[in-house]
């Protein structure tokens, strides 16, 4: 493979734990459907990430045929992009194997998430949330990736790709692996929880109210857009004067996005306007976008055999890139030919 050929391929992934939510869509997959028309796409659903924290297998394997679903129906095609399971292709877990040998301590170390998430029990966490942000890099680099659609949140782990991969290839004296950027698009590539405007929407919340799921019913999202928090003031004209009221910017962002319109459009739009105004056109809005795309994922869904062909498909596009790559990274460290 040449030079030329690795030009301008996204690598991108999410895990298979909890059904995905509006934050998945507006801040990577919503995007991700128009990438395919400039770029050579692979989509990953990441199940060895998820082993990070205990599954219970069978709700893992239906989490892995609901995200290659809602993949489906928010417009990933497969006839255009690698749609496949991380552990269908071997080599992710290889080469983390390989690149763990070139990453010092010392890098990990300063792994922000590593720390959010073991807390107090750093000493109980397990090797494989310490290590994964190893394998994150070799997701990437075992498809010599260019760029790699990011919200704010995976800079980091991004930018310790780049580091392994400058460190691989200095220590072998090449220009093997590229050095991937990162891709952030759209105007929500963060959406925040609904109830705390100064946290990421997330899967693992313990409460439901504070994210809504591509798979929710309208009667789910009317619920919970009306408990969304919020304050008593009324929407202003100026996107300035929502700096410290991070719940109503929160929801003006969610509207903007939906709407293809600026925070400060959707301003003008209801400048003076009560939440008990706002509210429900917002409601309208997620359902009239999320309400085609919950139909047809579980239409998907009624036939497992057809996502899974859709995977295999998948995995076999990938397995093409990524077995000639790593036979190449071999012979760079000196494994004896098979």
């Amino acid at each position: 493979m040449t030079k030329d050929d690795d030009m301008n391929r996204i690598f991108s992934g999410i895990q298979p734990s909890g059904h995905l939510t509006l934050g998945n869509y507006l801040g990577a997959i919503k995007n991700w459907g128009a990438l395919q028309n400039t770029h050579e796409c692979l989509f990953c659903i990441v199940d060895l990430h998820a082993m990070t924290v205990p599954q219970d297998p069978q709700a893992l394997r239906q989490a892995t045929r609901e995200v290659a679903a809602s993949f489906i129906a928010a417009g990933i095609n497969p006839q255009k992009s690698a749609l496949f399971v991380q552990s269908h292709v071997s080599g992710h877990s290889e080469l983390a194997w390989i690149l763990g040998c070139f990453t010092p301590l010392g890098w990990l170390n300063r792994m922000t998430q590593f720390k959010d998430k073991a807390g107090k029990n750093r000493e109980h966490a397990c090797l494989g949330l310490y290590a994964y942000p190893v394998l994150m890099a070799a997701d990437v680099l075992l498809y010599k990736a260019t760029h790699v659609p990011v919200g704010e949140d995976q800079k980091q782990h991004l930018e310790l790709a780049r580091d392994i991969a400058g460190a691989f290839n200095r220590h072998f004296g090449v220009d093997y692996f590229p050095l991937p950027e990162p891709l952030i698009q759209g105007p929500a590539p963060r959406v925040m929880s609904l109830r705390d405007g100064t946290k990421k929407m997330s899967k693992s919340d313990p409460s439901d109210f504070s994210r809504i799921h591509l798979l929710d019913d309208a009667d789910s999202i009317v619920l919970k857009i009306r408990k969304a928090k919020t304050d008593p003031e009324p929407l202003p004209a100026e996107i300035k004067d929502l700096e410290h009221r991070p719940e109503a910017r929160n929801l003006v962002t969610i509207y903007g996005a939906l709407a293809h319109k600026s925070p400060q459009d959707v301003l003008k739009e209801f400048a003076g306007a009560s939440f008990s105004i706002f509210k429900p056109a917002l409601t309208e809005i997620i359902v009239s976008v999320l309400g085609p795309i919950r139909t047809e994922t579980l239409k998907l869904l009624q036939d497992p055999l057809m996502i899974d062909a859709c995977l295999k498909e998948g995995k076999e596009r990938a397995c093409g890139l990524s077995e000639k790559n790593l036979s190449e990274v071999h012979k760079l460290v000196g494994f004896l030919a098979a």
